[in-house]
């Protein structure tokens, strides 16, 4: 699960994270309101910054600064409602529903931390780099020397001497290093204690007086640790995720969309991915990742199937069964109700083996549906890329 870069700033905050001073906005009178408590004498200006669930804001026109707090209200009123395209959100972009205001810090050098699940290593790792405000990943590929880590021992988090490596690594000096740990050590604790996936600082900021901020913040979480942290979870905002991965997740079901033509509908996460591999193989490409899971009922495969077919780029639909504790027969009676619901037109091909298959295969064949049947994984692969072919 993603959260918005204001609410991991309000976690991480909790826990000794330095941020800098700002308050969200959903109109622009509230953007006026709180620019004028951060325009202070001294004060270099307000950030505006879009909230959407993705990097590359500031290159699609997300962030901006004001000098005043009517330049500020003029901002908000053209950022909010916008949709806002960045190389993380595809072409279809983000509408921006909300806001951060913020202060403008003086910045004398501008850094990355992250904390990251190792799952070969099975442990945290915590990384740094001074190429801040860069894209990590472009920095990971084409300077991996640049990126400094430090592996989290389980139950004893980010130590203090681990901390201090990286801090002179990064040339950070003298009254920089006590803040610079406890500012490390805080993200590591963060990241443990909410069983967070990813924590990334970019750009972690020191200023010419030595202060130290995290200017930006990033938070995902396992979810499968959710249930843990009802207050996190609250957090969700399911306005920012896929509509579709949002209604199989009520019922259960395992659902990735993808930008390809034939949609797959199979039990198991590993026959999942080989379904997709052979779909790539015989030429076509798939629409998404969808395990029914091994003990579907009836219920849950009818919406898995309307879930499918509500994808307008799905032309044809694979569907790969091996019935173990999920009977063929329940799938086939679910995929005939789905379609009867849904009036399909699209082909389907589908590919049953395991318990009760000849059930199955006989509800199917006298289902008043033109199913095509397939024995074997590249068979049905190829019919479904050939059938997908078909359709305009």
């Amino acid at each position: 699960m993603k959260i918005h870069e204001f609410q991991a700033k309000a976690i991480l905050s909790k826990y000794g994270v330095t941020v800098p001073r700002g308050k969200v906005a959903q109109d622009p009178e509230q953007a006026v309101r709180i620019a004028s408590n951060l325009l202070t004498a001294d004060a270099m200006g307000a950030v505006v910054k879009a909230q959407i669930h993705a990097g590359g804001r500031g290159k699609g026109g997300g962030v901006k600064v004001a000098k005043s707090a009517k330049e500020a209200a003029a901002l908000a009123g053209k950022m909010l409602g916008m949709r806002l395209v960045t190389h993380q959100t595809g072409p279809e972009g983000r509408i921006v529903q909300r806001l951060l205001i913020e202060e403008t810090l003086p910045i004398e050098r501008e850094y990355y931390l992250g904390v990251v699940l190792d799952r070969q290593a099975a442990k945290y790792v915590f990384m740094a780099s001074a190429a801040g405000g860069m894209e990590i990943e472009l920095v990971a590929a084409e300077h991996p020397e640049a990126i400094l880590k430090q592996y989290i021992r389980p139950g004893f988090g980010l130590e203090a001497y681990q901390a201090r490596q990286l801090a002179f690594a990064l040339g950070l000096k003298g009254k920089q290093i006590n803040p610079a740990v406890k500012f490390m050590t805080a993200l590591a604790r963060a990241a443990e204690d909410t069983d967070a996936s990813l924590v990334e600082i970019n750009p972690f900021v020191s200023t010419p007086d030595g202060r130290l901020f995290a200017l930006d913040a990033k938070m995902n979480f396992d979810d499968n640790a959710l249930y843990r942290h009802p207050d996190v979870q609250e957090l969700r905002d399911i306005t920012e995720e896929d509509l579709f991965e949002v209604e199989a997740g009520k019922y259960g079901l395992n659902y990735v969309r993808l930008d390809g033509n034939v949609g797959c509908m199979v039990n198991g996460a590993g026959l999942a991915m080989a379904t997709m591999d052979i779909i790539k193989y015989a030429g076509g490409n798939p629409a998404n990742f969808l395990d029914v899971g091994g003990g579907a009922s009836e219920e849950q495969v009818t919406h898995a199937f309307e879930i499918l077919l509500s994808d307008q780029n799905v032309k044809a639909v694979l569907i790969n069964i091996f019935g173990g504790i999920l009977r063929v027969d329940r799938l086939a009676n679910g995929v005939v109700a789905a379609a009867k619901k849904t009036n399909i037109q699209l082909p389907v091909v589908l590919r049953l083996e395991g318990t009760n298959v000849e059930e199955g295969r006989e509800i199917l064949k006298h289902s008043g549906f033109n199913f095509m049947i397939a024995e074997t994984m590249a068979e049905a692969a190829e019919k479904a890329v050939a059938a997908a072919r078909k359709v305009r």
